[in-house]
């Protein structure tokens, strides 16, 4: 059996589990973890009810080395999720240019529609690799034609300073996922860097025309919420498969 193979079978495993305990997978000297959740998880049948979301993944290799680097993300999510960006202000990708993780949020605080944490680590000629934490804000971004764009910024500062702004569409599709998303990552420290961590908290809350609403919503239908994930990295290897999260209807 391939290595790539022992991956996408090891991640099934991993993105099945249950995420109100921690789900961890071993392959060979790579090791992923991921928790996370969302609230409330009791839900509308027909309806569809704000919902605030968190999780967070880690990539290792047992022996400290730094992982194969992550190189495109692609993530769909279930038909019974919904998407709410009527009426919410947008932030324009050229204001996030070359700022700090500050400034890009005091600019526009009013499209901050998630925040959390990534971590690298940025091999170097002799020594350990630095290890280099940053904050990640989620933005509402302007559409690309038809599809509206979520931004992702973020800014690394050791061994140099480099800005990550990526506009992201977001495509809605027919079928079990209503939504999906594709991203190439971009090199980090031109390729000597890997990410390790991520952590993210959405559930943005606004108002708009006098009426409440929230940027993720969802409803429990059949008593699951699906998500699909595919993530491939520079060597080769394939992560993918889906993960189903329980929900009670009320």
């Amino acid at each position: 059996m391939s290595k790539r193979t022992l991956i996408c079978l090891a991640a099934a495993s991993l993105l099945l589990a249950p995420f109100a305990e921690a789900a961890l997978v071993k392959v060979q000297d790579l090791v992923l973890t991921a928790d996370g959740g969302f609230t409330p998880r009791t839900l509308p049948r027909h309806a569809f009810a704000p919902i605030s979301f968190r999780g967070h993944a880690d990539v290792k290799k047992t022996d400290g080395s730094i992982p194969p680097p992550l190189q495109q993300v692609v993530v769909e999510f279930d038909r019974d999720g919904r998407l709410d960006i009527a009426g919410l202000p947008v932030c324009d990708p050229s204001l996030l240019q070359e700022v700090t993780p500050e400034e890009a949020r005091a600019r526009c605080a009013a499209a901050i529609v998630g925040t959390g944490h990534v971590r690298v680590l940025i091999a170097r000629e002799a020594g350990p690799p630095y290890d280099v934490a940053a904050p990640l804000t989620l933005f509402n971004g302007p559409p690309q034609g038809s599809l509206p764009t979520v931004i992702l910024h973020t800014r690394t500062t050791v061994p140099s300073t480099q800005n990550f702004v990526i506009t992201i569409p977001i495509e809605r599709r027919p079928g079990p996922y209503r939504y999906r998303i594709t991203f190439d990552v971009p090199p980090i420290s031109a390729g000597r860097g890997s990410l390790v961590h991520v952590d993210v908290n959405i559930g943005r809350r606004y108002r708009f025309r006098g009426a409440p609403r929230s940027y993720v919503s969802a409803r429990c239908s059949d008593n699951v919420l699906s998500t699909r994930g595919r993530f491939t990295f520079a060597d080769g290897i394939l992560i993918d498969g889906s993960v189903e999260k329980a929900c009670t209807f009320r």
